[in-house]
């Protein structure tokens, strides 16, 4: 066992450190006041190569794999800019890369390599939850075309997206359970239509909803070209987003600890910093502790994940559970330390908490989460 991370990836860690300190929290709270997306940091990260470093060289690239991508999305968090979209980036090249056929390749992912195509992700509906064999967005085949109707809810970026990879169910299996498929639909199809859902959460990536109303979708846009193989198609995204996830909630929980502990050897009291006192410095060590250790099952998911081990989604439910945990506990702690000040705009904690809270609930909730790992991990009766 190794423990120590290459060069090359201590390399990635350094230079997109450097391009998120660049723009910072401030950056990212006055998009978010400004409702505008963060076109200048996603170029930044994108022309330096770290956007796409999951793409194969071969569609231009960094031919890297989810550790690559965990670390781009940890070190921007990192620095106060826990970017959504990257997550829902992170999620399409892969898919269309492992399934996609030869033509959607060359045509999707050289766009979604260089940032200058971007793609949302439909999947979840209100009234299919978790079940995702139970959604109701149906895609029926016409000619040489494909019709789809439904609903979609809480989908990142249709915004700014050019495409979203829309999962539709394109029959029934035996056991009444939904067949899947998935497809590439433009934006701006006809009868496709997105209203943004008011949400209490700052962040500049925005949430809608998406209503399909008898889009005619191309053959060739059929994930694959062969239908009712999504289930597959989607479990490979969804582990690496929960990965991913669990990347994001660790850079910010150590976001809000250098903040935390910054302030704590400043501020003085009583003739001496606060951070001298146990009752503040002892949580803070504690926060530590499960940052360190949601770390560690993050790096680790991330690594089975790219081996293509089997125990790579038991990992990544286990990561992003603790990893959502830590960042939580990372920002209600630094809050604490900051007193009074962490509700001040200046201080940049406040206004991350719905965000930060968010990922206790998604895109797994920590009750399926621990669902999956009591029947997988336990061999305890399945509940639902």
């Amino acid at each position: 066992m190794d423990f120590s991370e290459s060069d090359e990836h201590l390399a990635i860690r350094e230079a997109v450190r450097a391009i998120g300190a660049e723009y910072g929290h401030g950056y990212f709270a006055r998009c978010t006041v400004e409702g505008r997306f963060t076109d200048d940091l996603w170029e930044a990260v994108f022309s330096a190569g770290f956007g796409g470093v999951n793409v194969p060289e071969r569609y231009g690239g960094g031919g890297g794999g989810l550790q690559e991508m965990a670390i781009v999305i940890e070190e921007l968090a990192a620095q106060g800019c826990p970017l959504l979209f990257l997550i829902v980036a992170g999620m399409c090249a892969p898919i269309i890369s492992d399934f996609g056929t030869d033509e959607q390749k060359s045509a999707w992912l050289p766009g979604l390599a260089c940032g200058r195509t971007r793609m949302a992700f439909a999947i979840t509906e209100a009234d299919a939850g978790s079940n995702t064999t139970g959604i109701a967005t149906t895609a029926a085949r016409h000619g040489d075309e494909w019709i789809i109707n439904g609903a979609k809810q809480f989908i990142t970026g249709m915004d700014v997206a050019d495409a979203v990879l829309v999962v539709a169910r394109t029959g029934t299996g035996r056991d009444g359970r939904g067949l899947l498929s998935l497809f590439i639909v433009d934006t701006g199809a006809p009868g496709l239509e997105s209203s943004p859902i008011p949400m209490e959460i700052k962040a500049p990536d925005r949430q809608f909803s998406v209503f399909f109303d008898d889009v005619a979708v191309p053959g060739d846009r059929l994930v694959g070209g062969v239908p009712d193989q999504g289930l597959t198609q989607v479990f490979s995204g969804l582990n690496p987003e929960r990965v991913n996830v669990a990347a994001q909630a660790t850079g910010l929980a150590r976001y809000f600890l250098g903040k935390a502990v910054d302030y704590a050897g400043q501020r003085q009291v009583w003739g001496v910093p606060i951070g001298a006192h146990q009752g503040l410095a002892h949580p803070l060590a504690e926060v530590k502790v499960q940052l360190d250790l949601a770390r560690l099952m993050a790096s680790k998911a991330a690594w089975l994940f790219d081996r293509r081990s089997p125990g790579a989604g038991e990992a990544a439910a286990v990561a992003k559970l603790a990893a959502a945990d830590a960042a939580l506990f990372s920002l209600d702690q630094a809050m604490q330390v900051h007193g009074g000040n962490a509700f001040a705009s200046e201080y940049g904690l406040g206004d991350l908490w719905g965000l930060t809270r968010l990922m206790r609930s998604a895109p797994v909730s920590r009750e399926m989460a621990l669902n999956y790992l009591a029947q997988h991990s336990l061999g305890l009766p399945r509940s639902y």
